[in-house]
C-alpha cells in the first residue's frame, strides 16, 4: 500500500504488490527483511553491496536493491527487478531520485544466478571483519567450531572494481559448487537456496571472521585441530547430514523484524 504519510526520512514508494505474483511478492518481503537483517548484525556498508534473490519462476529475472538507499530503508516495494542481461523489468516510481541499480552488484549477482541455478539469493558484503580476513594471506583459518564450517571456503583474487563481465567466469569458477566465498582484498559473498539459507550462511562467515581476528590480535599461541576433527566436523555441517540452514531460524528472525519495525513488509 502507498504511505500517505510516512515516518520523518522515510521516502514515499507506491507500492509494488498489485504488480507482482503473490509469489514474487513473499520473495520481495523476504529480501526486505535480508537487507534489514545485515544492517542489524554490523554487516553492512551504507549504501554499498547488494543482495539479490531470485523471482520465483522467473529462471531470468532477479531483484535487488535501488543504488541510493540505505539497509535500514528497503522494503519489499523498493526491490527493482532486473534480468541477466541488465535490462530493468520493474521498479517502482521514486519519483526524482530515480534511482537504478549498481552496475558492479549486476555484474557479481547475475554471474551467478546465471551460473548457479540451485541458488535463489546472493549476498555480498564489506564487512570490517570480512573485509580485513580477505586481506590475510592465511585467509579464514579453522580455529573455531563456526570456522570449520568453512573448511573448502573459496578464495577470488582481486581484480579491481567488479565493472567487467570479463570477470564473471572467474567468479563462477572461484565459487563453484559452494556455499561461501572470499573475494581477496575486497569482502565476502554466500549464496543459498533460499534467503534464510544465504542470511545464515553470511551470518556464520562473519562470526568466524570475528573470532580469529579476536584470536589473532591477543597474540598467544592459536590452537590447531587435527584434520581429521576438522573433517568431520566440516562434514557435520553438510546438507546431506543436517537440516536446511534457515528453516528454524528465519522464521524466527521475521518475528524479530517485526517487532522492530515491520515496515520492510510494505
Amino acid at each position: 500500500m502507498t504511505t500517505e504519510t510516512p515516518r520523518p526520512g522515510a521516502l514515499r514508494i507506491p507500492s509494488m504488490r498489485p504488480h507482482c505474483s503473490p509469489e514474487e511478492w513473499e520473495a520481495r518481503v523476504n529480501l526486505a527483511a535480508c537487507y534489514r537483517l545485515v544492517e542489524l548484525y554490523g554487516m553492512s556498508d551504507m549504501m554499498a553491496n547488494h543482495i539479490s534473490a531470485r523471482v520465483p519462476g522467473e529462471q531470468n529475472a532477479f531483484l535487488i536493491n535501488a543504488y541510493g538507499m540505505m539497509y535500514e530503508e528497503i522494503t519489499a516495494s523498493s526491490l527493482i527487478k532486473v534480468d541477466l542481461d541488465g535490462n530493468i523489468l520493474a521498479k517502482p516510481d521514486f519519483g526524482p531520485l530515480d534511482y537504478g541499480i549498481n552496475k558492479a552488484g549486476y555484474v557479481i549477482h547475475s554471474a551467478i544466478h546465471g551460473a548457479r541455478h540451485d541458488v535463489d539469493c546472493v549476498i555480498h558484503t564489506h564487512s570490517w571483519a570480512s573485509m580485513a580476513v580477505s586481506s590475510l594471506a592465511c585467509g579464514l583459518l579453522p580455529l573455531t567450531q563456526t570456522a570449520m564450517r568453512f573448511l573448502k571456503i573459496g578464495y577470488h583474487d582481486y581484480q579491481g572494481v567488479v565493472l567487467d563481465t570479463a570477470e564473471q567466469a572467474s567468479l563462477i569458477a572461484d565459487l563453484g559448487e559452494g556455499e561461501a566465498l572470499i573475494l581477496r582484498n575486497h569482502g565476502a559473498l554466500t549464496v543459498g537456496r533460499t534467503v534464510g539459507e544465504a542470511f545464515n550462511w553470511m551470518h556464520r562467515l562473519e562470526l568466524a571472521c570475528r573470532a580469529q581476528l579476536a584470536a589473532q590480535a591477543a597474540g598467544a599461541a592459536l590452537q590447531p585441530v587435527p584434520q581429521a576433527v576438522l573433517e568431520a566436523t566440516w562434514n557435520n555441517y553438510q546438507p546431506n547430514t543436517r537440516r536446511p540452514y534457515g528453516v528454524m531460524e528465519w522464521p524466527a528472525l521475521l518475528r524479530k523484524l517485526d517487532r522492530l519495525d515491520p515496515g520492510f513488509r510494505d
